[in-house]
């Protein structure tokens, strides 16, 4: 089993959910609750590694919170 890491934002004018796993092209879907969009990343995940496990471009490492004087 194979894990990967999305990143998730809800945009303000649609109030839609937004994802998608950083360094990894095409992984990315949106949905209108966190369990759909879980659903629609998984889809999408299986079937860009059913054309090869990809070289991921990049690793989420984490977050950081900048804070300005």
């Amino acid at each position: 089993m194979r894990a990967y890491t999305a990143v998730i934002e809800q945009c303000p004018d649609t109030g839609m959910y937004v994802g998608y796993v950083p360094g990894f092209p095409g992984a990315h879907s949106q949905a209108e609750s966190l369990d759909e969009l879980n659903a629609n990343l998984k889809e999408v995940i299986q079937m860009l590694v059913e054309e090869g496990e990809p070289k991921l471009e990049g690793q989420f490492v984490g977050i950081q919170t900048v804070t300005l004087p």
